[in-house]
């Protein structure tokens, strides 16, 4: 699960803290396990700073707090404060960008060149998968893959993402799939045509932004009759 630090303090000296926070970023380069930083000044006082930290998660945030450099400019930090920062500390239960980001990942390693790079970045092992063209619906890593790799078999793709609409753990991707029939494909042999086709996912994500429920909806049908397997 995500970990953000919040780190509220008051100091009339903003430009010495500024400069201690990029020495903290040079001394801890390659140790320092934050993803993300960000400070703000309060518009209607600005001696009022926030720092805003990202972590992958509490424990490696914890890793982060115990580097002796970590500690040093902490004691530094506090001398510069016209009294004690306080510090929330964050689980992360909703990242709406975060999940989009994946979803989008998710359809750049689907298309990618070569041999299918490991989905485990941004799928879950439990990923169950709904498609209304299958009779039975494809639920784990390995039948995901295998599904995966029956259409990249087939066809040379990619996806083009038109749309993105995240709510909740929800995320709906609106894409353009662009294929070229390389191979076999449903007992089909490879007729060299470029197909293209529209279609939507809505892909459900967990709170550290791992996908673990897909439901598409594309047109299959009329992909085969493009093909010249049935009629259009």
């Amino acid at each position: 699960m995500t970990f953000v630090q919040i780190i509220d303090l008051k100091t009339s000296r903003a430009e010495d803290l500024n400069r201690l926070m990029d020495q903290w970023v040079e001394t801890t380069k390659g140790k320092r396990t934050a993803t993300h930083s960000i400070v703000g000044k309060d518009r209607s006082d600005s001696s009022h700073v926030v720092e805003i930290v990202e972590f992958p998660s509490y424990d490696v945030a914890m890793r982060n707090s115990q580097l002796p450099e970590t500690d040093r400019i902490f004691k530094e930090m506090v001398a510069l404060c016209d009294e004690m920062p306080t510090f929330t500390d964050l689980d992360v239960v909703r990242d709406e960008a975060l999940y989009k980001a994946n979803c989008r990942r998710l359809f750049e390693l689907l298309g990618a060149e070569g041999e299918m790079p490991p989905l485990d970045e941004v799928v879950a092992e439990s990923y169950h998968d709904h498609d209304p063209n299958n009779e039975q619906d494809t639920i784990g890593m390995d039948a995901l893959r295998r599904e995966a790799e029956m259409w990249r078999q087939g066809f040379d793709f990619d996806f083009e993402i038109n749309d993105q609409i995240a709510e909740g753990d929800r995320v709906c991707t609106r894409w353009t799939w662009n294929a070229t029939h390389t191979g076999d494909f449903m007992g089909l042999q490879p007729t060299g045509m470029t197909v293209a086709m529209t279609g939507m996912t809505v892909y459900r994500c967990r709170e550290d932004g791992k996908i673990v429920e897909g439901w598409w909806q594309y047109d299959l049908l009329g992909l085969m009759g493009m093909l010249g397997a049935v009629e259009a």
